[in-house]
């Protein structure tokens, strides 16, 4: 019993670091492409993008250690 809980523990936190870094890939991209047609980005805009890369890239990190892929999802 305690080892299917397990199982199914694992596979629900799967499936938020998977949604979570699939939402947080469309907001760097977002970001970016913003900032490629800014003719002068902002300061803040510039640390939006920043915090939204190291996020996206922490949660990949993570998502390799789990060995997360996409047919898992």
């Amino acid at each position: 019993m305690i080892f299917h809980k397990k199982g199914r523990l694992k596979k629900v936190t799967d499936r938020k670091l998977w949604d979570s870094l699939t939402q947080l890939k469309e907001e760097w991209m977002n970001n970016k492409t913003i900032i490629e047609k800014s003719v002068e980005p902002s300061d803040e805009l510039l640390l939006h993008l920043k915090v939204s890369e190291v996020k996206y890239f922490y949660l990949l990190k993570e998502a390799k250690i789990r060995k997360l892929t996409a047919e898992k999802k």
